[in-house]
């Protein structure tokens, strides 16, 4: 189905709060998941006859075993701090894409059903039924959150507008009201093993090509091994890596790096995907389950080390959920970090001095760095305080002369999120993709005036993904988007070269 016409923003030098235009995005939301992909995920073919009590019960669930989620509904003040903050908000102007007033969503039903005040009181304190009504706007709106957690930086009681989505999700799916995009590629991992739906002998026919294509470059037997048993890495990295424009170059990046440094290892057509929509949906079940696949595939295989790849909500549900969703790791060498970043993973290598590059082979390019949101506020790499930011851009300025950064309003904890992430990187929601990128392409057009940039390097594959095919809208040439390792697989030297 086509996407509907929508206008593109208009790029500012500088950022401004757009007017309120309400409703201006009441129109669009996901399309709902099918009694199929509903029912192989555990959930209720489609919306079920008493869905308002059982919505409310899921709702008392959830308060009670994540004790955060009743302080978030508890704790705003509607200071505001949080308004201006959103990538949604910015882009659209709809109010209720201000985390504050998303929130509202939840805590005016919260008010309603779990205090005395809205049980008794309900107007005196905003407190409002959970209506057929009220149940549409949370679809709407709860799917133009992409969980990025800027606004969290900004609010001074910590409110985590993330989890409240994450929660409004999660009830609506176990009331029958799904969303088939990230319902779907949940899907696909229970039955195959990754997002893409790559069955095993695709993937293993897709690695000897890209062995194919390494040597033709290199002319070394660089390989990208499957189901290897005994290798020292198992590699875990997203399925786009395998075949996609550009996150496959960073793939190829990985290979020539573990070959450089004479370390083996492997993929594993059992647990092939990095990614886990679990946590877009809110659902800790569908989480660990997903994660499973990640610590049998280590147990099979008997690896010492696991790596994740260039994927930002991968790492952060590796760095911060894994642990007790798929550990103890004590079957692993206790040496290194568990897990490890493959940013990590270079950057040791290079300040260990086992790796050797040719920085003028990147000359052509003037490379900028985007955060990405679960990697800049959900995680950390390395041994120091934000190690997420520094390791990533000491890889980049080990392999390129030329490097800027965006905006320092606009980059670390403060950057602003693709407009792609949570779960909205589906062509259903085109228009809020495109309005959502709206700050991050301020900020890169600012950087690529003052200092001719033209490559934007990320670790994340939605951002990937989402920055292909919204910055054609902005006036950018898609093809300057691609990943760290990219960066690495250019300048890297191998045997003699």
């Amino acid at each position: 189905m086509a996407t509907a016409a929508f206008d593109t923003p208009k790029l500012k030098s500088y950022p401004v709060i757009p007017l309120v235009q309400v409703g201006a995005m009441s129109h669009l939301k996901p399309f709902i998941a099918s009694a199929p992909i509903q029912k192989a995920l555990g959930f209720p073919e489609e919306l079920v006859e008493d869905w308002q009590s059982k919505a409310i019960a899921k709702m008392g669930e959830l308060l009670g075993k994540y004790r955060s989620l009743q302080v978030y509904m508890d704790a705003c003040v509607h200071c505001g701090a949080c308004s201006d903050k959103c990538h949604y908000f910015l882009g659209t102007g709809d109010p209720k894409n201000m985390p504050v007033a998303r929130q509202d969503l939840m805590r005016k039903i919260y008010r309603r059903y779990f205090t005395f005040a809205g049980k008794y009181f309900p107007k005196l304190v905003g407190a409002v039924d959970l209506t057929r009504e009220v149940l549409d706007e949370w679809y709407t709106y709860y799917h133009q959150c992409s969980e990025c957690r800027r606004c969290s930086v900004f609010c001074p009681y910590g409110i985590d507008t993330a989890e409240v989505t994450m929660a409004a999700r999660e009830i609506m799916a176990s009331i029958g009201m799904g969303q088939k995009y990230a319902n779907e590629i949940i899907g696909k991992v229970h039955r195959i093993g990754n997002n893409l739906g790559i069955p095993g002998p695709a993937l293993e026919n897709t690695l000897e090509g890209l062995e194919e294509d390494t040597k033709a470059e290199t002319g070394l037997d660089i390989k990208f091994p499957l189901n290897v048993k005994g290798a020292e890495v198992l590699l875990i990295t997203p399925s786009a890596d395998f075949f996609s424009e550009p996150h496959v170059e960073s793939l190829i990046g990985y290979a020539k790096v573990f070959h450089a440094a004479g370390i083996s290892w492997t993929l594993s057509s059992h647990a092939s995907e990095a990614g886990n929509f679990g946590m877009f949906i809110g659902n800790y079940e569908q989480m660990r389950t997903i994660s499973l696949r990640v610590r049998e595939a280590a147990l099979e295989l008997g690896v010492k080390r696991i790596v994740v790849g260039e994927c930002g909500h991968a790492w952060r549900v590796a760095y911060s959920f894994w642990n007790t969703l798929i550990g103890p790791f004590d079957y692993l060498d206790q040496r290194y970090p568990v897990p490890q970043h493959i940013c990590e993973f270079t950057d040791d290598l290079i300040q260990r001095g086992a790796l050797r590059f040719d920085k003028d082979a990147n000359d052509e390019r003037i490379i900028t760095f985007h955060d990405s949101c679960n990697v800049a506020r959900a995680s950390r790499m390395g041994n120091m305080p934000g190690g997420q930011f520094v390791i990533p851009r000491r890889i980049i300025t080990s392999v390129a002369n030329h490097f800027y950064d965006m905006a320092p309003q606009t980059i670390y904890e403060n950057t602003f999120c693709c407009g792609g992430g949570g779960g909205v990187l589906t062509d259903d929601l085109m228009e809020l993709r495109v309005k959502g990128a709206l700050p991050r392409m301020e900020a890169l057009k600012n950087v690529v005036d003052e200092n001719g940039v033209n490559f934007m390097a990320t670790i994340c594959a939605i951002c990937k993904a989402q920055f292909t095919k919204v910055l054609p809208y902005y006036g950018f040439n898609m093809s300057m988007v691609g990943g760290v390792h990219q960066l690495v697989s250019k300048a890297i030297r191998l045997g003699d070269k």
